[in-house]
């Protein structure tokens, strides 16, 4: 039932986006122009331009939620998140250093990829370091890596042609509105919830500790690499779309958990449904707030983030 109605406030959320904007068209309006109906300006503005971004930002508000959920079953952490332990840092130096040499498609996805996993071993191998993980050593190695990779953002964009600037820093402030096909984000936010459903039990009792986990039968050191490589990739897959958008897989898990409780069976697929539905009415908020400009949505969610976050934080410590 809750998934039920998470995925009705995933439509409303959507059907408003597409008719909210300079030119405002009813439910009505778009629905008529989804089933082939309408004018020509209305079928170009919905189906060229509104929905495509809309899409995009609801794949990339699941894939980022996703990977927050994930983050936190791994180091059993409230406070875990592809963009405070580094992983959107380290993601985003790779798709620009693939831009920077002039590559486009795959290969930025590769990239991002590949910085995103380097960062995830990079925290967790800093945090672990003689001894075992804790939360504090694991958030504190993960802030101290994000800052890191801002460093290196910073020295790209020092080093980099004038005339690519623009872009890229609006790009790193997470825009979804120069985001290509929607397709393949949304297909991928799809085979990872299928795929981890059935792992549900097992990801529970992981979040119990390792220790227990493996006293009752799971294979932890191979659900941990599939949960590295899958946050990984979730996350690479989200910022090679949107750029660095930060706190969606902070915010939706905690506030899940508040409701719903700790079954990931239930969570991982919520997750996906309302950290969507989330970043679409943030880009829906960014698109009208100041309109006729646009305000980048990375914006929007830090607003709603960094409060969280320190609210996270005091009850932690």
């Amino acid at each position: 039932m809750p998934l039920v109605i998470l995925a009705i406030a995933s439509l409303i959320a959507m059907v408003l986006s597409v008719g909210i904007g300079s030119v405002s068209m009813t439910p009505a309006e778009v629905g008529a122009v989804i089933f082939g109906e309408g004018s020509s300006l209305q079928q170009t503005l919905v189906l060229d331009l509104r929905l495509p971004r809309t899409l995009a930002a609801f794949a990339t508000g699941g894939l980022l939620a996703v990977a927050g959920a994930l983050m936190q079953v791994l180091l059993r952490n409230p406070l875990a998140d592809p963009y405070v332990l580094g992983l959107s840092g380290g993601a985003a130096v790779g798709a620009l250093l693939a831009m920077l040499a002039g590559l486009g498609g795959l290969i930025v996805s590769g990239s991002a990829f590949a910085g995103a996993m380097l960062a995830t071993l990079m925290v967790f191998g800093l945090a672990h370091g003689t001894g075992s993980w804790t939360p504090s050593r694991l958030l504190l190695t993960g802030v101290v890596v994000a800052a890191g990779w801002g460093a290196v953002i910073t020295l790209m964009l020092a080093v980099s042609p004038a005339q690519r600037l623009p872009g890229m820093l609006y790009w790193l402030m997470g825009d979804v509105s120069y985001a290509r096909s929607p397709w393949p984000a949304l297909v991928l936010l799809f085979l990872v919830c299928l795929l981890l459903v059935p792992l549900g039990r097992s990801l529970n009792v992981l979040a119990r500790g390792p220790m227990q986990a493996a006293a009752l039968g799971v294979s932890v050191r191979p659900l941990e690499w599939m949960i590295y490589i899958l946050a990984s990739l979730l996350t690479a897959t989200a910022v090679t779309m949107a750029g660095s958008i930060g706190f969606v897989g902070l915010v939706v898990p905690h506030m899940l958990r508040l409701v719903l409780g700790n079954d990931q069976r239930l969570i991982l697929p919520a997750c996906a449904l309302a950290g969507g539905t989330l970043l679409v009415l943030a880009d829906t908020l960014a698109r009208v707030v100041i309109a006729p400009e646009q305000l980048p949505v990375g914006v929007i969610t830090a607003l709603l983030g960094v409060p969280t976050f320190l609210y996270l934080l005091y009850r932690s410590r």
